[in-house]
């Protein structure tokens, strides 16, 4: 397993682990520790030759210029071998996705300071895994619906439909999903154009979405809205989203702070799992209804620790890991198949501010 982190502490950059499925327990030494700047995401190549990483550098950081690099697999023995790094001209660079045809990269800079802001960027890349300049840049406006956190836009993800021929941009400070075609073979060096049929989804002022990922059959999507705490669920067709559902992910009369963050269909697609931050931390399981996709609540779960900014699901399917930032640990939790419920803790595993969880095969 990889492990992304932040590294303004005593963290270095991506750490190579092993993880025994029987046991559910990673290795406590690393097999390998990668040195690179805060590489808070990462993502494979759909060969799984490459692995792409986000450096979220910004003002206050060692390196203040956003960044992504790009590495070579071992398929062996799982190390990696840096290619190239490119700027990704913005700041904090939070997210990235790779196309389908493994061409671009869809490249996320948050950017918390209001100038420049946030933006979504296109990066080529060559069949060997190099990574080429940015090649498109798309801004937003911000809905200023917060007066603090929405004066400028802060894309948080942008990810493909599931035929390709769309993407899916996030901006928490807009308050919208801006959508647009995809078409690399027409366009490519600019790839992305708006969408006529629909050029964003509105969503409610200051909601914040942050992630969005669809159902195993395409036909629902689901967003994680950071700052009201829940997840909304859309129909999909041929490029267009239709919201029909929110569900808070906090317990009626809860009084803290919710903080929605990640989120990830099972294995099998019939339950969402959601990870909720501020004062909430827990990970929140969700049915998935089989007939409209609508989601119940099934049960919500501590996760022993404080900022569960992502969590993943090993090969098997019977264990969650989640990492857990603020309190420098991934926890791993047991998983029930059947009814979609975590539960006894397998190991709490002391790693400084992981952000980041992905395994060499999926389940």
């Amino acid at each position: 397993m990889w492990i992304g982190s932040y590294t303004a502490g005593p963290s270095e950059g991506i750490y190579i682990h092993n993880f025994d499925s029987r046991s559910g327990t990673l290795s406590r030494e690393p097999l390998q520790v990668v040195k690179t700047e805060n590489p808070s995401w990462l993502a494979f190549s759909p060969d799984r030759k490459y692995l792409f990483a986000v450096n979220e550098n910004g003002p206050g950081q060692l390196d203040i210029v956003g960044r992504v690099t790009s590495f070579r697999v071992d398929t062996t023995k799982g190390s990696l071998e840096k290619i190239n790094e490119v700027k990704s001209l913005g700041s904090e660079t939070t997210h990235l996705s790779v196309s389908h045809d493994g061409t671009h990269l869809f490249v996320s800079n948050y950017s918390v300071a209001a100038d420049p802001g946030g933006t979504l960027v296109v990066i080529p890349v060559d069949a060997d895994g190099r990574l080429q300049p940015v090649s498109q840049v798309k801004t937003h406006r911000a809905s200023q619906a917060h007066p603090e956190r929405q004066q400028s836009p802060h894309v948080h993800s942008a990810v493909e439909s599931p035929d390709g021929r769309y993407v899916f941009a996030q901006d928490l400070g807009a308050d919208r999903i801006y959508v647009y075609r995809y078409d690399p073979v027409a366009h490519p060096e600019h790839p992305l154009s708006a969408n006529e049929a629909q050029p964003f989804v509105e969503l409610p002022p200051g909601s914040g979405p942050r992630h969005l990922v669809f159902g195993r059959d395409g036909k629902q999507a689901y967003l994680t809205l950071e700052m009201q705490g829940s997840v909304a669920v859309f129909d999909y067709a041929d490029g267009k989203l239709t919201l029909k559902q929110s569900v808070p992910l906090t317990a009626e009369g809860f009084q803290g702070q919710s903080k929605a963050a990640a989120l990830h269909v099972s294995p099998d697609g019939r339950f969402l799992y959601a990870t909720n931050r501020g004062t909430a931390n827990e990970l929140v399981v969700l049915r998935i209804d089989p007939d409209d996709g609508r989601l119940s609540v099934v049960s919500r779960h501590s996760v022993q620790g404080e900022e569960p900014r992502e969590f993943t699901f090993d090969p098997t399917g019977r264990f969650i890991l989640v990492a857990n930032q603020n309190s420098n640990a991934i926890v791993v939790m047991e998983r029930d198949p059947d009814t979609g419920k975590a539960g006894r803790i397998t190991q709490s595993l002391p790693f400084p501010s992981p952000s980041d969880l992905k395994f060499a095969t999926s389940p």
